[in-house]
C-alpha cells in the first residue's frame, strides 16, 4: 500500500444534506473537534487524488469576501467552490453597502439569504465575522481574521499526510513570529495524539500567551506536545518538518526599526535543515515567502520543499471545508 493510499482509505461515504439545513463554521480550528479536523485533513487528500470532483456543492451558492490581499487562499476558494460546482460570486473590499453605511447586520442577513457559504478576510476579529455566522442559514468560513488562520492549518495537515501517510508521531519545528498561521497550527495540533510542535519564536514576538496556553492546556488532554523557545540554537535534531513563515505578515513592518536583527537567527538554512531534521525531513512554508530572507533559495526549491505542494493544497483542503460547512458531508457509519 503507498502513502497515499493509506492516507485516502480511512475516507469513509459522504452524505449531503438538503438545502436549508442548519449551517456548520470555521471561525476557528477550536470550532472542530479533533475528529472533524482529523476528517478535513483525510478528505483533502482524497479530493486532490479522486479522479473527478464530487459535485458537492451543486445548487449552493459561495461568497467570497476578501477585504485584504491573497494569493493562494483567494484562489483556492474561488477555484475549488467551482470545481464542487457552486455558483461562486466574489466580492472586493469596496463593494458591499458596509462601505457607505450600512449595518454589518443588515448586511449578513441580506447576504444570508443568497449564501450557503460565506468565505471571509478581514484581517480583523473574528467577532465580525460572528455576526455574519449569526443567521443559521448561512456558513462562515474563517479564511485568515486577527486571530487566527485556520484554514491554512488544515492545508498544512494535509500536505503532512499525503507526504508522510500519517500525522501521529510527527514533530514539527516552527521558525519566525508566532503569527495568525502558527495559532491554527499549534491548535490543530495540540488535538492530534502524538503530534509534536516546537515553535522557535523571536524574544517579544512569540506565540499570544493565551493561545499557547490552550494549545498546551489541549495536548496535555490529547496526547500531544506544543512547546516554544526563543533560543534556536538550542533546539536538538529530531524534526520530520521545519516550517517557517514570512517574517512580515500581510506584508506589514514591525514598530521596532531594528525588528529584523532579531528575526535573522531565524532564518531557514540548509545548515539549519541538516542539523534539526530527521532523514528525510521537508520544509513547509505558508507563503508567500520573502527570498533569502525568511528562507533561503536554496531551501525553498530544493527537492526537500513541500511548500509548492502545500501551495496546491490550498484548494483541495478549501474545497473539504465548503461541502463539510455548506452542503453537511460528513462521516457515515
Amino acid at each position: 500500500m503507498t502513502m497515499i493510499e493509506s492516507a485516502v482509505l480511512p475516507i469513509p461515504a459522504v452524505a449531503c444534506s438538503e438545502p436549508g439545513t442548519v449551517r456548520r463554521h470555521v471561525l476557528s480550528i477550536l470550532d472542530l473537534t479533533p475528529d472533524e479536523v482529523l476528517y478535513l485533513a483525510r478528505r483533502g487528500v482524497a479530493l486532490k487524488h479522486a479522479p473527478t470532483a464530487p459535485q458537492t456543492l451543486r445548487g449552493r451558492t459561495v461568497g467570497v469576501y476578501f477585504r485584504k490581499t491573497s494569493t493562494r487562499t483567494r484562489s483556492g476558494f474561488l477555484v475549488g467552490a467551482g470545481r464542487l460546482g457552486a455558483t461562486v460570486v466574489y466580492f472586493g473590499p469596496n463593494e458591499l453597502q458596509t462601505n457607505t453605511g450600512e449595518s454589518l447586520g443588515d448586511t449578513a442577513r441580506t447576504l444570508a439569504g443568497y449564501l450557503d457559504v460565506l468565505v471571509m478576510r478581514t484581517n480583523e476579529s473574528v467577532e465580525e465575522m460572528q455576526g455574519f455566522a449569526a443567521y443559521p442559514s448561512m456558513s462562515v468560513v474563517n479564511a485568515l481574521s486577527s486571530d487566527e488562520h485556520p484554514t491554512q492549518a488544515l492545508t498544512d495537515l494535509s500536505s503532512m499526510l499525503e507526504h508522510f501517510g500519517r500525522l501521529k508521531g510527527l514533530s514539527v519545528l516552527y521558525c519566525g513570529e508566532g503569527n495568525k498561521s502558527a495559532a491554527a497550527l499549534a491548535l490543530a495540533m495540540s488535538r492530534i495524539e502524538g503530534m509534536r510542535l516546537t515553535l522557535a519564536t523571536p524574544a517579544g514576538y512569540g506565540l499570544d500567551a493565551q493561545v499557547l496556553a490552550t494549545a498546551q492546556s489541549l495536548a496535555a488532554v490529547h496526547g500531544a506536545t506544543i512547546e516554544e523557545t526563543h533560543d534556536l540554537d538550542a533546539v536538538q535534531p529530531g524534526y520530520d518538518v521545519v516550517y517557517t513563515s514570512r517574517w512580515q505578515e500581510m506584508g506589514v513592518s514591525k514598530a521596532d526599526p531594528e525588528w529584523k536583527s532579531h528575526f535573522h537567527p531565524f532564518r531557514v538554512t540548509r545548515a539549519l535543515m541538516d542539523r534539526v531534521g530527521n532523514e528525510g525531513a521537508v520544509f513547509m512554508h505558508d507563503l508567500p515567502a520573502v527570498r533569502n530572507e525568511d528562507v533561503d533559495d536554496e531551501v525553498l526549491d530544493g527537492p526537500r520543499s513541500l511548500a509548492w505542494v502545500q501551495a496546491q493544497y490550498k484548494m483541495w483542503s478549501a474545497m473539504a471545508v465548503m461541502e463539510w460547512c455548506g452542503a453537511g458531508v460528513q462521516d457515515q457509519d
